[in-house]
């Protein structure tokens, strides 16, 4: 379903809210806050940054309990607009991860990253995620891979927690992209022998995991199956479920 003009903008969203009514789901005009409202924002056809009218899929998360806006809002589309991510904000992202806590602040983390203007690395990029993942990334303006250090540099021996702290340098770069208006989404989806033949990753790192990332786009360019996954409600496990006192399984009295 496209967006072309505020009739057809309108129709699109009415279906929306019909289908997914209950499910916390919100649409925006990219690039015009002011026209937002529960579940639309109206398209600016004439002038502004996204004259192209691209319609923005929003998912803020229904908590148990009130957190920061940034961390509600953060999610992980797989349509991305096709614009080019900003330099200055590219390094943003990689300072945040730059900052993430670490075991003995080892900083394990590392990252191999390609932008479309870069064709060729982008697309060993691509041939280092299995064939689901590289169907939608190929659109996304910005892909890389993490990679962790499985050894603390002070002294030889292994760091248990590499992976752990990766991903706290990867969850900084996710919200950090979010409070510039961009978005990632990671991938557990990756081929690690492939990648370390293309890249020339050494003995004593491995491929953590991949990411997209970018300006978030239109779910309507994707395919049936992907639109239905990109629309689906968010769902989380209560926290009564791994927040536990006393002995495994028991959940602390206050988030019974």
């Amino acid at each position: 379903m496209g967006c072309d003009d505020v009739q057809d903008f309108d129709r699109w969203a009415k279906q929306v809210r019909v289908t997914e009514a209950h499910a916390g789901i919100e649409f925006v005009w990219a690039g015009d806050p002011r026209w937002q409202t529960a579940w639309a924002i109206r398209p600016r056809l004439q002038g502004g940054p996204m004259a192209e009218n691209t319609a923005v899929l929003r998912k803020p998360a229904e908590t148990s309990a009130p957190i920061h806006d940034l961390l509600r809002k953060r999610w992980s589309p797989r349509a991305f607009d096709s614009r080019a991510v900003e330099t200055e904000k590219l390094k943003s992202l990689f300072e945040a991860a730059r900052w993430a806590a670490s075991s003995f602040n080892a900083q394990p983390w590392y990252y191999i990253m390609a932008t479309k203007d870069d064709p060729e690395n982008f697309n060993r990029l691509l041939e280092s995620f299995v064939e689901f993942n590289r169907s939608w990334a190929k659109d996304a303006p910005v892909i890389g891979l993490s990679v962790a250090a499985l050894k603390f540099e002070h002294n030889g021996e292994p760091n248990r927690h590499a992976f752990h702290d990766v991903g706290q340098a990867s969850a900084n770069l996710a919200l950090q992209a979010s409070a510039l208006g961009l978005e990632v989404h990671q991938m557990a989806g990756i081929l690690p022998d492939k990648a370390r033949e293309l890249f020339f990753i050494p003995d004593g790192y491995e491929a953590v995991a991949g990411f997209a990332l970018g300006y978030p786009g239109n779910p309507a360019a994707l395919p049936d199956k992907l639109r239905e996954r990109e629309l689906a409600a968010r769902v989380r496990k209560p926290l009564s479920s791994f927040v536990f006192t006393g002995k495994w399984g028991q959940a602390a009295d206050f988030v019974k």
